[in-house]
């Protein structure tokens, strides 16, 4: 064997060790991994959550409406509940299991204080029905009793004081920034855009004193990873991202390594042409233009191109 295979070889067998050690030890925070999952009330067993759509189909929730499909979580982000976090630090790809997530690590302990009386006008009408969602003074409850003048509102989140089972599979590690993004993104938005990560080599200037103590300017080239995202309507019209654009992109900057994240607006070409002015379309046309479109109509077309031109 030539010193340069056996150089290959002693490589090789240095990250057969690396990954083996790494392996071993498990996964960790920070850790972007692909999970299927489901989760249920423990305790009657119904489903709130779920990757899969024959469960979705069995539970009988409305399945036009969303994507069944593994989700790609970060590991200590927040995208999971602690008690699953934890059970997940130190496992392994292909583990399986169930974790009982008690209410206080969930959506909280009910809160009989937080059902209140409000005056009815502050219902919309057509929301004035028992279990009807409503929204006041920006707080999200459910209507429990109307009743005159008078509602009674619950501002418990729906699954509050509820435990609850989270059966999942581990079925892959996301090392690719991409894909990490995406998913990411996923979590937030319930959906995952088109993303890409570009180099970017822009100038910058720093400012340094020479000798004499003299301000110096001088002008280096860096590299910047870039994260483009692509924005469906669908994304644009989602109020989790209109109201918290700016700290997903900070989170997503943090836990990737990114310099900058750029939000593309794609706007698809068709439709109905140019803009059409205040005479249906015919947008800026001169008088001889609306002389002819008259031709054919039974009114006195010189009489109105006299008008036009008066004016």
């Amino acid at each position: 064997m030539s010193d340069q295979e056996q150089a290959d070889a002693a490589e090789d067998a240095d990250e057969a060790e690396t990954e083996a050690e790494t392996e071993s030890a498990g996964l960790a925070d920070g850790d972007f991994v692909r999970v299927a999952y489901t989760i249920r009330t423990a305790d009657d067993d119904r489903v709130i959550d779920t990757t899969d759509e024959e469960v979705a189909e069995e539970a009988e929730i409305d399945t036009e409406e969303h994507e069944f499909e593994p989700r790609v979580i970060a590991l200590g982000a927040g995208h999971v509940f602690p008690s699953v976090d934890e059970a997940f630090v130190g496992a392994a790809v292909g583990d399986e299991g169930v974790v009982d997530v008690p209410a206080e690590d969930a959506f909280g302990a009910y809160d009989p204080d937080e059902v209140e009386t409000v005056k009815a006008d502050k219902i919309p009408e057509d929301s004035r029905y028992p279990g009807a969602q409503v929204q006041i003074d920006n707080r999200q409850g459910y209507l429990e009793t109307i009743i005159g003048g008078r509602a009674r509102v619950d501002f418990n989140h729906p699954l509050a004081g509820e435990d609850l089972e989270y059966e999942y599979e581990i079925l892959e590690l996301i090392d690719d920034r991409e894909q990490q993004a995406a998913g990411m993104l996923g979590m937030y938005l319930q959906e995952a855009p088109e993303v890409r990560i570009e180099a970017v080599t822009e100038e910058e200037e720093t400012v340094t004193e020479d000798d004499d103590g003299e301000e110096v300017v001088e002008t280096e080239e860096v590299e910047k990873d870039v994260l483009y995202v692509t924005a469906t309507q669908a994304m644009q019209m989602n109020q989790q991202w209109m109201f918290q654009k700016q700290q997903i992109a900070q989170d997503l900057m943090g836990r990737l390594d990114l310099d900058r994240v750029v939000v593309e607006e794609v706007i698809e070409g068709g439709g109905m042409g140019g803009l059409g002015g205040m005479m249906g379309g015919m947008g800026g046309a001169g008088a001889e233009d609306i002389e002819d479109a008259l031709e054919d109509v039974d009114v006195d077309a010189d009489e109105i191109v006299d008008e036009l031109d008066e004016e």
